[in-house]
């Protein structure tokens, strides 16, 4: 099983673990387990069964597995990066972190009703997890346009295939998550002026599209067409100064 995306969520017991069912787990340590940019490989040890005349049968996954991360892919610890992903795994033991897990789920739940309430179309119809899959098939934009614009105020999302979809490059839909922002202390009243901020840029984004035609490369000159780019400029100016309520955690020392 692969939880790259969930593994915090997992730690702090908000949605099921994959361990009871899978003799090897991976995951990234960069999501919602906020570590270093990483990975961690989790494989089974002991007895795995009876053989045919009753004898224990062993898991042998740690040697093929460590054999293949060192010295098949990669080598030269990094020291700074392994400190950085102890203490990840530390702080997700920590009654803080399962508070702060809760809390994604719940920014992610109401940012989906917000979007929703606003006429879009949520893939699977809301959210168990960080994360939301917008679909925007009949509101003209693409997810590689949606993404774009959104960018230009200041709105990092990715553009996401939605199911049926025969293109990557041009999708039809965006994917949100809430991590990073519950990080910086937002909390479900905040998702509706985020939503708010997402629905002007996706307006201006239709504007856009009406005057440039369906290609990417011309949708991106157009943006900054003379009517277009001070409805940019003061809506990422609006971004900015309400992002700046939410400063990034950072550690206090004394100098």
């Amino acid at each position: 099983s692969d939880m790259a995306h969930v593994s915090g969520l997992v730690a702090a017991g908000v949605i099921p673990s994959p361990f009871q069912y899978s003799d090897v787990v991976s995951t990234t340590t960069h999501k919602t387990l906020r570590g270093p940019k990483g990975a961690l490989i989790f494989y089974r040890k002991g007895f795995r069964s009876a053989g045919k005349r009753g004898q224990p049968v062993m898991y042998d996954l740690e040697n093929r597995v460590n054999q293949a991360v060192f010295p098949g892919l990669q080598g030269g610890p990094h020291n700074h990066h392994i400190a950085g992903t102890a203490t990840a795994l530390l702080q997700a033991q920590s009654t803080e972190f399962k508070k702060y897990a809760k809390q994604v789920v719940l920014n992610a739940q109401a940012l989906s009703r917000s979007l929703q309430r606003r006429g879009y179309c949520i893939a699977t119809n809301g959210t168990d997890i960080h994360l939301l899959l917008v679909d925007l098939r009949g509101s003209g934009l693409d997810g590689a346009k949606a993404e774009y614009i959104l960018e230009q105020v200041n709105i990092i999302c990715n553009k996401n295939t939605i199911p049926g979809d025969i293109s990557a490059v041009k999708p039809s839909g965006f994917r949100l998550g809430t991590s990073a922002l519950t990080t910086q202390g937002f909390v479900e009243k905040d998702m509706e002026t985020i939503v708010e901020f997402i629905d002007r840029a996706l307006k201006i984004g239709q504007e856009v599209l009406k005057a440039s035609g369906p290609k990417q490369l011309e949708f991106k000159k157009v943006v900054y067409a003379k009517s277009f780019a001070p409805k940019i400029k003061a809506l990422r100016t609006e971004v900015q100064a309400f992002a700046e309520r939410f400063p990034i955690p950072q550690l206090q020392h004394d100098l």
